[in-house]
């Protein structure tokens, strides 16, 4: 495996801390003295395990402590309709259950209001809102979406949003040439064959999301390369813990090496056709049908 293979399967990404600037803070009254009951109110009797997601990944919340627990907590209760649209959340009531500080109630309040997920208002509060505002598009709610009651249809969604945008991608890379881009597949490929000799699905995992997402980045179409985040949350979400198999499927690889070949040859025509070949194949993968209406 190449130096640069390796180093891009083991250096740790960095992420935005999140963090309210100045005079955010008070967008979220936070009571001095205890909670006062509030009619429709949510209900914090049943608490869901904190951190029952396990190791999947959380893009916007995971690896800050109690900000991204109470984040991840928060947004789960959300999606799976544990908390529902139009509930009033109470800041000191949510610190009081969960047990955390006014800062950190805060500044994930904020974190799931930018995420569409809630809303505040002077004089209202802070309030769910309904599906129709959520950003649908954010690694964390896909995740959530696909991880709870709405697995299914979260998954479908997002295997028709993969064949839209991956086999275009693929025709478009094609055309740019760049061998250093080149490189760095064909190094994903090697993981990937790797990976399989070893039985790793986590490094195939993860390689396989690189790949795609890298492909995308490079089509030459910024609208296409905001959406390569999307395609790595689906690979991660789809089927089961991690690919849905208890091997990789050793015959998208040849697809893989395929797209790679194609690149170097700037056949898009080509490129295009392995990657619908590809997406056919995966193990987390089907071919969209048409639905009824």
């Amino acid at each position: 495996m190449s130096t640069l293979a390796h180093t891009m399967m083991t250096a740790a990404r960095s992420a935005d801390s999140g963090l309210a600037g100045a005079g955010e803070l008070d967008r979220y009254p936070y009571a001095e003295g205890p909670a006062v009951d509030r009619a429709g109110a949510p209900a914090w009797e049943a608490e869901p395990e904190l951190g029952r997601v396990g190791a999947r990944r959380a893009a916007g919340s995971r690896g800050r402590g109690l900000h991204g627990q109470l984040v991840q907590q928060l947004g789960q209760m959300i999606v799976s309709g544990d908390l529902g649209a139009d509930r009033p959340l109470v800041p000191e009531e949510i610190g009081q259950r969960f047990e955390v500080s006014r800062t950190v109630v805060r500044e994930s309040l904020r974190v799931l209001e930018a995420k569409g997920l809630v809303s505040a208002r002077p004089n209202v509060g802070t309030r769910v809102r309904p599906v129709s505002d959520w950003n649908l598009l954010d690694p964390d709610i896909i995740e959530w979406r696909a991880f709870g009651p709405q697995r299914d249809n979260q998954r479908r969604e997002l295997t028709e949003l993969r064949w839209t945008i991956e086999p275009l991608a693929a025709r478009l890379a094609a055309g740019h040439g760049r061998e250093d881009v080149q490189q760095r597949l064909a190094d994903m490929v090697e993981i990937m064959n790797h990976s399989v000799a070893q039985g790793d699905v986590l490094t195939f995992s993860r390689a396989d999301a690189e790949f795609h997402s890298l492909l995308i980045q490079v089509a030459g179409n910024r609208m296409l390369e905001h959406l390569s985040g999307i395609v790595s949350s689906a690979l991660q979400v789809s089927g089961g813990p991690i690919t849905g198999c208890d091997r990789p499927n050793e015959t998208s690889l040849t697809h893989h090496a395929r797209i790679v070949d194609a690149l170097a040859q700037a056949d898009g025509a080509a490129a295009e056709t392995a990657m619908r070949q590809l997406l056919t194949v995966h193990p987390d993968t089907v071919v969209p049908a048409p639905r009824e209406h």
